[in-house]
C-alpha cells in the first residue's frame, strides 16, 4: 500500500503539516540570516563611529588623522542614513512617528493589490503560460514517468487510498437511484438484436468461433463415450423385440461411428461440420441483424431484464458487495486494484512514451486547455494573492517581507558605510585642493 514519506505523500492533513513543518524551518533560517547580517552592518556602523570619535581626540597631535576622520565621518553618515531608509521601510525608526516612515505597513492594502495586478498582467497570460508549455513535450514525458514501474506504483496507490473514502461517500440507496436514472433507460432502449449480431461478426471475423466448435465437439464425444449404457437402455426400451446382443451392437456401431465423426470434424479445418457451423452462425447474425421478429424479441428481453433489476433490488445487492470487495482489498497491504491501476498506467505509459501521434494530439490538447484556463482564471491567482497580502497583520507583512529581502537591505547599509567613507575621503582630498 502506499506510505507517506517526506511528506510528499500520504493524506493531504499530513502533506499540509509537513509542509507546514518545511516553511517553519525556512523562515527561521532567513530569520537567522536577516540578524546576523544585521548585527554586521550595525557592527559597521559602531567602528566608524568609534574611529571617528578617537579621529577627533588625537587629530591634535596626529594631522595625518584628518584623513581617517573623513572616511569615518562620511562613512558613519552613509551607515545611519542607510539604516534610516532600510528600517523606515518596515518600521518607524527608534519609535519617533516621523512621516513616510513604516512604508510597507501604511500601504499594505496598495502593495496587495499592486503585487496581484502586476502578477497578472505580466505573468499570468495566456501568451506567457502557452508559450512557456510549448516548448515541452509533456506528453511524452508523462508517458515516460508512467512508464516506470515505481512511478506508476505511487501513483496507483494514490488512487487506490482515495477509493474507500470515495466509496464511504456514496450512499447505497444513492448509487442505486443513479444507475436507475442513468443506467436502465439506456439499458431498455438497447437494441439487444443488433448487438448480438455485433457479437457474432467480432467473434467470427477471424474464426473465433471454431474454438467454441472444437469445445463443442470435445464435450459431445465425452458426453456419447460416458453415456454409451444409457444410450443402449433407452435402444432397448423402443426396441422391445430384437435380441440384446442386436442392441448392444447397434449402438456400439452408433456411438463408434458418432466418435469417429466428432473426430473428424475436429481433426479437419475444412470439414462440412464446420462448414455447416459456419453457414449457420452467418444466418443467424443476418438474422438478428435484419429480423423484425428478433428485434421486438431482444427490446422484450431487454425490459424484462431492466424491470427484473429493478424489482429484485440487484443494483443495490451489487453495489453493496462491490463496495465490500474494495474496502476489503484497500485494507490488505498488497492491494489488487493498486496492481492493476499500476500496470494499466505502465501500459498506458509505455504506448504514450512510444506514440507521436498520440504525443501531439495529447500536447495539443493539453494547451487549448492551459489557454482557456489562463483565459478564464488569470484574476482568480491575484486576488488570492491581495486577499492573503491584505489578510496579514501589519507587523506581520513587515516581518514576512523583511526576512524575503532583508539580508539584501542590509548588504546596501554594509556598502553604503563603504561607499560614504570613500567618498568622504575624495570630497576631503578635493576640498584640500581647491583650498591650495
Amino acid at each position: 500500500m502506499f506510505v507517506p514519506g517526506d511528506g510528499e505523500r500520504g493524506s493531504p492533513a499530513a502533506s499540509d503539516t509537513a509542509a507546514d513543518a518545511r516553511a517553519a524551518t525556512r523562515d527561521e533560517e532567513k530569520r537567522v540570516a536577516l540578524q546576523r547580517m544585521r548585527t554586521t552592518a550595525t557592527f559597521m556602523l559602531a567602528i566608524m563611529l568609534a574611529l571617528l570619535f578617537a579621529s577627533a581626540a588625537f587629530e591634535a597631535a596626529h594631522p595625518w588623522l584628518h584623513w581617517c576622520r573623513a572616511f569615518a565621518e562620511a562613512a558613519a553618515v552613509g551607515a545611519i542614513a542607510d539604516w534610516y531608509a532600510v528600517v523606515a521601510l518596515f518600521r518607524r525608526p527608534l519609535g519617533l512617528r516621523i512621516p513616510h516612515t513604516a512604508i510597507i505597513a501604511r500601504n499594505q492594502e496598495r502593495i496587495a493589490e499592486s503585487l496581484g495586478r502586476f502578477v497578472a498582467e505580466h505573468f499570468l497570460t495566456s501568451r506567457n503560460i502557452v508559450g512557456k508549455l510549448r516548448g515541452h513535450n509533456a506528453a511524452k514525458s508523462l508517458g515516460v514517468w508512467l512508464a516506470d514501474p515505481g512511478n506508476s506504483r505511487q501513483a496507483a496507490a494514490a488512487i487506490a487510498e482515495s477509493v474507500p473514502a470515495l466509496i464511504d461517500g456514496i450512499e447505497d440507496a444513492q448509487f442505486a437511484r443513479s444507475v436507475e436514472r442513468a443506467v436502465l433507460p439506456h439499458l431498455r432502449r438497447l437494441d439487444a438484436s443488433r448487438l448480438a449480431a455485433g457479437v457474432l461478426g467480432a467473434v467470427t471475423e477471424r474464426r473465433r468461433h471454431q474454438w467454441l466448435l472444437d469445445r463443442a465437439l470435445a464435450g459431445m464425444e465425452r458426453w456419447v463415450t460416458a453415456n454409451e449404457g444409457l444410450l443402449k437402455a433407452k435402444f432397448s426400451e423402443v426396441s422391445k423385440y430384437t435380441p440384446g446382443r442386436l442392441d448392444t451392437y447397434i449402438v456400439d456401431r452408433f456411438v463408434g461411428g458418432i466418435v469417429a465423426l466428432l473426430r473428424e470434424a475436429a481433426a479437419n479445418p475444412h470439414h462440412e461440420l464446420r462448414l455447416q457451423f459456419d453457414r449457420a452462425v452467418q444466418d443467424l447474425a443476418a438474422r438478428l441483424r435484419t429480423s423484425d421478429d428478433c428485434r421486438r424479441a431482444g427490446r422484450t428481453l431487454m425490459r424484462d431484464c431492466v424491470r427484473h433489476v429493478r424489482n429484485e433490488g440487484h443494483c443495490r445487492a451489487l453495489w453493496e458487495r462491490t463496495r465490500a470487495r474494495v474496502l476489503a482489498d484497500a485494507s490488505r497491504e498488497h492491494s489488487i486494484l493498486a496492481d492493476v491501476i499500476a500496470g494499466a498506467l505502465v501500459s498506458l505509459g509505455k504506448g504514450l512514451a512510444d506514440d507521436a501521434a498520440i504525443q501531439r494530439r495529447l500536447n495539443a490538447w493539453w494547451l487549448g486547455l492551459a489557454r482557456a484556463m489562463a483565459c478564464r482564471y488569470r484574476h482568480h491567482i491575484p486576488a488570492l494573492i491581495t486577499d492573503v497580502v491584505k489578510g496579514w497583520n501589519a507587523e506581520d507583512a513587515g516581518r514576512r517581507i523583511e526576512a524575503e529581502i532583508g539580508r539584501d537591505l542590509q548588504y546596501i547599509r554594509i556598502n553604503g558605510t563603504w561607499v560614504g567613507g570613500i567618498a568622504g575621503v575624495m570630497l576631503h582630498a578635493a576640498a584640500l585642493l581647491v583650498a591650495r
